[in-house]
């Protein structure tokens, strides 16, 4: 490591602790030929393999922005955000890799997305799996409500108040209601 006040090729470590959260280590080190004090901070590197096959550093800046996209004119703070990037970045570093695929970032955002906000995760899915049609968005929606009911979905189920068309879900009375006039 190079004095950056004098340019001495070498230092040596005085101190080394790690960071609040555990991601970093801060050095105190000193120069042999000026004798002056000086701070590094060690990380280690994470890299992004685009499609393309360049490699980027990992940003969760990049994350943030890419679901604020997601979550316009949606009630997710700001705070909100930084969690989820601070968890897609967690996720992305326990892989243990070095390099890791762009895919596998868009991945670690999905969980995290779909328990912040419903639509923000649909509207991200939506272009993360490349939708081309309304039977995507469907079958994503179908998906949706079968992980938050824990049963499949049928066909009869109604959308408005998740009840059934005949009225023996959540709600209703278990029999089809007369027309108007009919108990006269």
């Amino acid at each position: 490591m190079h004095c950056p006040f004098c340019r001495h090729p070498d230092s040596r470590v005085v101190d080394s602790r790690t960071t609040d959260d555990g991601t970093s280590i801060r050095r105190r080190r000193q120069c042999p030929d000026c004798s002056r004090r000086f701070t590094t901070v060690e990380t280690c590197s994470l890299m992004v393999v685009k499609r393309s096959g360049v490699t980027e550093p990992f940003s969760r800046t990049k994350v943030i922005n890419g679901v604020r996209k997601a979550c316009q004119g949606r009630p997710v703070t700001e705070d909100a955000l930084a969690q989820l990037g601070q968890r897609v970045e967690e996720a992305v570093r326990a892989s243990g890799s070095a390099e890791v695929a762009a895919h596998e970032v868009g991945l670690a955002i999905l969980g995290p997305l779909r328990e912040l906000d419903l639509v923000a995760y649909l509207r991200f899915a939506s272009v993360y799996r490349a939708f081309d049609s309304l039977e995507d968005f469907e079958a994503a929606i179908v998906e949706l409500r079968e992980q938050k009911t824990g049963h499949p979905a049928t066909d009869d189920e109604d959308v408005a108040d998740g009840g059934r068309q005949d009225g023996s879900g959540p709600g209703g009375t278990g029999q089809v209601p007369e027309p108007a006039g009919a108990a006269d």
